[in-house]
């Protein structure tokens, strides 16, 4: 752990211009999800992106095997409102000061949350409709703690419909959310599944606590497609886990 502590710490610094911006994603070079400028290619667009290329820690993962561990419980304390931006990659939300996520002897504050369609993590090779992911910075260390959720179509969630009635048409389109509380993306149960990755976009820096609640939740079918309507294909596909440990709350 120390070692790894010690390249985050590198990471971090690489990152750190890149932190205060709530995309936590490379913004001075262009990047997508397909074509020349997609996945396969983000390493080599710049020099910031290398570890998308090189990293051995790379996110997301295809979750296949995990190890049943003691882990902690997780203590959210979300905040209702803030603004949401259509950023040209993704719908995502700034969350409203204040919201904590509590993990054992360590808390992170809500910074922002988006989603991707279809999910990034798979299990046991299995990919769901979409996927939010919350992100939270340790305001000590600056280490990120992201959780993620599966969203399948079923019952209409009144949290995510407040979102997709709002969700902006353009890029770089920006509203504020008055009562909206994430909160109410959260499945019954946090069981979850967590380990050492990185983030999913460019520059895939490897500074990454994962996640990954266990149980989806339902949105409206609906919904679903008002998101779909924008960003049909946002996600990077998954890498090796490279002998990773995920290890399991249940």
């Amino acid at each position: 752990m120390e070692r790894r502590d010690f390249l985050r710490g590198l990471a971090l610094l690489a990152a750190c211009p890149l932190c205060v911006k709530t995309a936590y994603a490379a913004e001075g070079v262009h990047w997508s999800y397909e074509g020349e400028e997609g996945p396969e290619h983000w390493g080599s667009l710049s020099e910031e992106n290398g570890a998308c290329s090189v990293g051995s820690q790379q996110s997301p993962i295809d979750i296949r095997e995990s190890i049943k561990a003691d882990l902690p419980d997780l203590g959210l304390d979300w905040k209702s409102g803030g603004t949401i931006l259509n950023n040209g990659h993704t719908i995502q939300v700034k969350a409203a000061p204040g919201g904590t996520l509590k993990r054992g002897d360590k808390t992170y504050e809500l910074v922002q949350y988006h989603f991707h369609a279809p999910s990034e993590h798979l299990v046991e090779g299995k990919t769901f409709a979409m996927e939010a992911h919350f992100v939270h910075k340790h305001p000590e260390t600056g280490a990120l703690g992201v959780l993620g959720v599966f969203i399948t179509p079923g019952a209409k969630n009144t949290t995510f419909a407040s979102l997709a009635a709002k969700f902006p048409q353009t890029a770089g389109e920006e509203a504020a959310l008055d009562a909206v509380d994430p909160r109410g993306l959260l499945p019954a149960s946090l069981d979850y599944w967590a380990y050492e990755g990185s983030l999913t976009t460019p520059p895939c820096s490897e500074i990454v606590d994962w996640m990954v609640a266990r149980t989806p939740i339902e949105a409206a079918a609906s919904d679903i497609e008002k998101f779909t309507a924008l960003y049909s294909m946002n996600a990077r596909p998954a890498l090796s886990a490279n002998r990773r440990y995920v290890l399991s709350s249940s």
